[in-house]
């Protein structure tokens, strides 16, 4: 399901991540939900491709978050 804002992420992601972060996080899986409605893994997918979003701009640095 799409995220409306970052208050409706997965604490995972909202206990974790920055907010701009977050806001990286959830445009990018909402829009590989839509890419990938056809699949029948597609919030998993989506999952996937939002980490893999949020990776290229931030890195962990112990248990914190950082940008690049």
């Amino acid at each position: 399901m799409p995220y409306a804002s970052n208050d409706d992420l997965p604490p995972s992601v909202r206990n974790h991540l920055p907010p701009h972060a977050q806001d990286i996080y959830r445009e990018a899986f909402n829009h590989a939900f839509a890419s990938h409605a056809a699949d029948p893994d597609h919030e998993e997918i989506a999952h996937r491709i939002a980490w893999a979003a949020v990776k290229r701009s931030y890195v962990k640095d112990g248990d914190v978050w950082v940008r690049r």
